[in-house]
């Protein structure tokens, strides 16, 4: 095989598997549209979004995971109890317990087909990319702003 052809196959497979694999995580206003930002994801990548409890001041982070073509939540790791928070065990979930004395509930599988947040106005919620770039959505979209987070296939 000439080096040409091989460079077009390698190009072919490349754009195949990201067709099938590739996408963004894409941050909107819900209302208008605007978009925040995009981040590049490969189907199976996580990402999570953490922020400090208004009501119990502890630090709470939710996890997900891109799957075909989709958000999943995974886990959520929290360290107190507080409005909002899981206070019991679903089928099919786990709670466990970290070194450093969090609760970690998982098992969720559930897609998320419209995952929405509005940014802190007391303190911020940071978002933490697969590559474990973490970004300040307060600086990014504003105090109280509401955000929509979905997945997009790249082609």
């Amino acid at each position: 095989m000439t080096a040409a052809l091989l460079l077009i196959f390698m190009a072919a497979a490349a754009a195949a598997f990201c067709y099938l694999h590739c996408g963004w995580l894409t941050l909107t206003e819900p209302e208008s549209g605007t978009v925040y930002a995009r981040y590049f994801m490969h189907d199976g990548d996580m990402f999570s979004v953490g922020f400090i409890h208004s009501v119990n001041k502890s630090p709470l982070t939710d996890y997900y995971q891109v799957r075909d073509h989709s958000i999943y939540v995974v886990k959520t790791v929290y360290y107190g109890f507080g409005a909002g928070v899981q206070t019991e065990i679903e089928d099919g979930q786990t709670l466990e317990y970290g070194d450093d004395g969090s609760m970690i509930v998982s098992g969720f599988n559930r897609k998320i087909p419209d995952l929405r947040y509005i940014v802190g106005t007391v303190s911020d919620h940071t978002l933490t990319l697969r590559d474990g770039k973490e970004i300040s959505l307060r600086d990014l979209c504003g105090r109280s702003a509401k955000v929509r987070f979905t997945y997009e296939k790249l082609f």
